[in-house]
């Protein structure tokens, strides 16, 4: 028998490369689950990873859905440097985006360059209001804002869905679901012709590296990372853990309404019952896979949305089921979870009871 003994230090080497061993572990086990399909496991591999971005369109899509995940990422990985769950991005990328998007059907018809500003302050406001509840409830009533920020998304889903379907909902729509499309005004505008994505790509880049400096180089992200690792310590340093807290749900609530804004101002341009596939729980993965660094966020969003437009392509070219995406991702996250255990800690013999007494005697 043996059991798990805590490494007297982990690896940096091996904390560095475990993302690469658990995307390769992915890509070994998905071999064997195409072949299963009965799909030749090197043209599926071509169809999924290879093809989606092998032109300047596939290109754009890529960073397209690479935009969500980068902000939802950021504020999360920020979240958990603090010891902070925040489970509920998706939601308040929705908030976000219903913020928003009442401002631009408010503003419907006027054509100046202060609706978008005046779009992406409300969305950031709309999911930090959002997170705010979680916040409140966990430094004042104790409570758990893993289960608190995970219901309030379900919340905000279903009013979004009242929204589309009664108070929003376009009155020439042919009683879809869906608001007006927005003005031009209320729109992002794209970096290239032809491609759909748009400014809030770069917008991502930039809070990215935003997130960086205020973990590398401000006290206060030195002090979230110091709550995060050492709680007890920053408790006699006197770090305020409830200020932690509000930092980091409103910092990663207010990436988050950024989020829907970008979805809401960009590829979709109006309100429909639902505006993301699930962004603010794959940046959950993402935020790990990037080791809860911005720059490891960017690259892990890249490899998360090259798996959502990857999905799409097997479903369409090889007729498997869009629920792979979701069997990949969970994957991916599942041997990173795998390594990390293995990074912090190693398997040591038990000694048997004779062994220890003969030793004792001796």
């Amino acid at each position: 028998m043996s059991r798990l003994e805590a490494r007297p230090e982990p690896s940096r080497a091996m904390m560095l490369a475990s993302p690469l061993i658990a995307a390769f572990a992915m890509l070994l086990t998905s071999s064997v689950l195409f072949y299963l399909l009965g799909q030749d496991p090197l043209h599926a591999f071509y169809v999924y990873f290879i093809q989606p971005a092998a032109s300047v369109y596939g290109v754009g899509e890529l960073l397209l859905k690479a935009t969500p995940l980068i902000l939802c990422g950021v504020g999360l990985a920020l979240g958990f440097r603090a010891n902070v769950a925040n489970i509920g991005a998706d939601g308040q990328l929705t908030m976000g985006a219903i913020a928003a998007g009442c401002v631009a059907l408010y503003f419907d018809g006027v054509e100046a360059w202060w609706v978008l500003p005046l779009m992406l302050l409300a969305g950031a406001l709309g999911g930090m209001a959002w997170a705010a509840i979680p916040a409140l409830l966990r430094t004042r009533f104790n409570t758990s804002e893993i289960l608190v920020s995970l219901m309030l998304v379900y919340v905000a889903y279903l009013y979004l869905s009242y929204l589309v379907h009664g108070p929003l909902r376009d009155p020439a729509g042919f009683n879809f679901p869906q608001s007006k499309m927005f003005g031009d005004s209320a729109l992002l505008p794209l970096l290239m012709e032809g491609l759909r994505v748009n400014a809030a790509f770069i917008l991502a880049l930039v809070l990215a590296l935003a997130a960086w400096f205020f973990c590398a180089r401000t006290f206060a992200g030195y002090r979230m990372q110091v709550s995060g690792m050492a709680p007890m310590a920053a408790a006699y340093a006197g770090f305020s853990e409830r200020r932690n807290v509000w930092g980091a749900f409103l910092i990663s609530g207010a990436l988050a309404g950024l989020a829907g804004v970008g979805e809401v101002a960009g590829p979709i341009g109006q309100l429909q019952p639902s505006v993301s596939p699930g962004y603010g729980f794959a940046a959950i993965i993402v935020a790990y896979v990037g080791r809860l660094h911005p720059v490891g966020v960017v690259l892990a969003s890249l490899l998360m949305s090259l798996l959502y437009i990857g999905g799409e392509s097997v479903q369409i070219e090889l007729q498997l089921p869009n629920a792979i995406t979701g069997l990949f991702q969970g994957l991916l996250l599942f041997y990173l979870l795998a390594a990390d255990l293995f990074i912090h800690y190693r398997f040591k013999p038990r000694k048997r009871a004779g062994a220890v007494l003969k030793g004792e005697a001796v």
